[in-house]
């Protein structure tokens, strides 16, 4: 999986990219990832931060998020991608639809309509 940061208009100290990078790969554990894009923007004493995510096949995920610190900013911007993955994978997990969590069947014992089989 390759990380990559770049940050506009000014530069990061080292400190801070390995914190990107570290928080960056927490997301692994979503599944199978291709890469992850880090974009971060200060200005006026704001910050800017946007995950880019692409997926196996074909999906990309995207999340921006705007701080007062850096590392507020790219922690909300880390829960929104997080839900993003999160429902994703439950999504395709559940490709076969809502089956029941009971263990029973999913055919009730007695007719569906009143009146049936009289």
């Amino acid at each position: 999986m390759q990380i990559k940061i770049s940050t506009r208009h000014g530069e990061l100290a080292p400190a801070q990219r390995e914190r990107l990078e570290e928080k960056a790969g927490k997301l692994t554990k979503f599944g199978r990832l291709m890469s992850i894009e880090i974009a971060t923007l200060q200005e006026k004493g704001v910050w800017n931060v946007e995950f880019q995510v692409s997926a196996e096949h074909k999906n990309d995920f995207v999340a921006t998020e705007t701080g007062p610190t850096l590392e507020a900013a790219t922690d909300q911007c880390l829960h929104k991608i997080e839900t993003q993955l999160r429902r994703y994978k439950e999504k395709i997990q559940n490709h076969k639809g809502d089956v029941p969590q009971s263990g029973g069947s999913a055919r009730a014992t007695g007719p569906e309509h009143p009146g049936e089989g009289d």
